[in-house]
């Protein structure tokens, strides 16, 4: 009997690979698609309330998704339903945004709120009145008009205008 090597994709302990790098050819699904040639890697559901799922390319995807209604076929109530049963679930992150918040402060507002505050020369507490108050003062001293030969004033204006803009955002979402 003739002595036949076998090669082995671990040479014992510990693991001289990574795990998933076998040498045996990876399974690629194709587009579900008909014609199309590509891997077929997003999933698109069949039906609204069906498991099974059409695999397509990413352009194919988005022509699928281009008319597909979440809401098709269900009753206004039953729509309604399936809405505030999936926003709830989504109601603790957004109770939870605030502690993406990482400095000084009371943890009200977000951490581009704190640069935005910084960059206007303003404390963490300070209301939004004295943002527009510090924004139309820093915006005159620096805009490209009054010192049109200065480029750092005019990366100056436009980060004051980046700020101002972050935190009038952050003011429209608590008035609402």
């Amino acid at each position: 009997m003739a002595y036949r090597p076998t090669r082995s994709n671990d040479w014992g302990f510990p693991r001289w690979r990574g795990y998933g790098s076998g040498r045996e050819a990876k399974p690629v699904r194709l587009c579900d698609r008909d014609g199309c040639g590509r891997p077929g890697d997003c999933p698109a559901p069949k039906s609204p309330n069906n498991p099974d799922r059409w695999y397509f390319c990413q352009d194919h995807a988005a022509e699928y998704n281009r008319g597909w209604d979440y809401f098709q076929g269900l009753s206004a109530e039953e729509a309604a339903a399936r809405e505030a049963d999936e926003s709830r679930g989504a109601r603790g992150y957004e109770q939870a945004r605030h502690y993406a918040w990482g400095g000084s402060g009371d943890g009200t507002r977000s951490r581009d709120e704190q640069r935005a505050l910084t960059a206007l020369g303003l404390d963490v507490d300070a209301d939004f009145e004295a943002v527009r108050m510090a924004w139309r003062r820093l915006a005159k001293e620096n805009h490209p008009d009054v010192r049109p030969n200065d480029p750092d004033a005019a990366v100056k204006f436009q980060a004051v205008q980046a700020a101002y803009e972050v935190l009038r955002a952050a003011e429209e979402r608590r008035a609402a």
